[in-house]
């Protein structure tokens, strides 16, 4: 063998060994691109399920946020309209003080009373009534004036048992009943 020989078979190993150390390469540049873009892949339809439940938690969030402003405003309206009808109940209540009726109601009053609380009892009422309290209830009758609407309140001799028979505490004891009838 000859040094031509020996130095062109090198140069032929070398250049083998090189064909096969680009074509690694280039397949190891490919698998990494590959893998890039599997990975690039995955990141992003993780990205967009994420971006998917994140709406769609927001939107659920929205909705019950929306569904909850509308029944606090329909409560308060339902409120308002009954606090109007609880007013203009009030309202008839002192009215009807100017009835012809309006008498006869409070001497029954005053006989509930005597029956609840016994013979000697205070009779008061509204300033306004006080002739027609003095006629029903007679000498059980407290010239006090009580800030109600109508009606009586009425007292044991000694102030141990009241009885309210006020237009106002009758109203507000039957509230929760009148607001299921207005509602």
């Amino acid at each position: 063998m000859t040094l031509d020989t020996l130095i062109e078979e090198i140069r032929t190993r070398a250049q083998a060994e090189m064909a096969a150390l680009q074509a690694a390469e280039r397949a190891q540049a490919a698998k990494i691109v590959d893998e890039r873009d599997r990975a690039i892949a995955e990141i992003r339809a993780t990205s967009a399920r994420a971006t998917d439940a994140e709406i769609a938690r927001e939107r659920v969030q929205r909705i019950a946020a929306a569904k909850l402003q509308a029944r606090k405003r329909l409560y308060e309206a339902r409120e308002q309209r009954l606090e109007g009808a609880l007013r203009e109940t009030r309202d008839l209540l002192a009215s009807f003080t100017d009835r012809p009726e309006y008498p006869n109601v409070l001497k029954r009053m005053v006989q509930v009373a005597n029956d609840e609380l016994g013979r000697q009892i205070k009779v008061m009422g509204r300033t306004e009534d006080a002739a027609r309290l003095q006629k029903a209830a007679g000498k059980s009758f407290d010239p006090t004036p009580q800030p109600i609407l109508g009606g009586i309140v009425a007292e044991s001799a000694d102030g141990s048992r009241r009885l309210n028979l006020s237009f106002d505490e009758l109203l507000r004891l039957r509230e929760d009943r009148v607001r299921a009838i207005l509602a």
